[in-house]
């Protein structure tokens, strides 16, 4: 991330709460596989994010998922789909749409199926939260200028505490990814290590 300093005003503080959820956004093949045009540069995000998920099972603590899907003819991508005329490959049960293996939900961790960037967005994810008494969403996942800005925004907008945990997001761009951390930061999240995540869902004990 960028050193620059943050303007007066901004990057102001979040405390995490004692009932986080962890959150994986939309860790799918289409990211990672060399022929997608989402592919990213490298897998370092789901090496990093699959260490998060043993820290957050081993305490007992909630773990969801998003995936992006369509129907026929991706009707309900509306113009996000005329706009990124690629999402037309996540159209049904595509193998680009399937988990990542490291990563893949457990028989009893909820699967979000979402057609936008926000996993908020025409979701039950944050009546899903709140059901649990969630008070912060760990986030992870791709790729950082889109589907985690905008479901880390969506997040403190619906009360929650984001927290965006730096090595377990990715983005197609160095820079791009770097400069979404940084306004995440001062604006919108708290940007942490994976050290400091995996310290965090540590110390929390069983949530049940």
């Amino acid at each position: 991330m960028t050193d620059l300093p943050f303007a007066d005003g901004f990057a102001g503080s979040l405390t995490p709460g004692a009932r986080p959820a962890v959150l994986v956004v939309d860790m799918m093949r289409a990211y990672f596989e060399p022929e997608s045009p989402f592919c990213l540069p490298d897998d370092g995000c789901v090496r990093a994010a699959s260490e998060v998920l043993v820290a957050a099972r081993a305490e007992g603590v909630p773990v969801l998922h998003t995936l992006v899907r369509y129907g026929p003819d991706a009707v309900d991508g509306g113009v996000f789909v005329r706009k990124v005329p690629a999402l037309r490959l996540l159209i049904g049960e595509s193998e680009l749409g399937q988990p990542m293996p490291a990563v893949a939900p457990l028989p009893r961790e909820p699967v979000v199926v979402k057609q936008y960037a926000s996993a908020f967005f025409g979701t039950s994810l944050a009546s899903t939260l709140q059901s649990l008494r969630i008070d912060t969403v760990v986030i992870l996942g791709v790729s950082t200028s889109g589907c985690i800005r905008a479901t880390a925004v969506d997040a403190l907008q619906h009360g929650f505490v984001p927290l965006v945990v730096r090595e377990a997001v990715g983005d197609r761009e160095p820079a791009v990814h770097d400069a979404s951390l940084y306004d995440l930061q001062a604006k919108y999240a708290e940007v942490i290590s994976l050290t400091d995540t995996t310290a965090y869902l540590s110390g929390l004990g069983d949530l049940a």
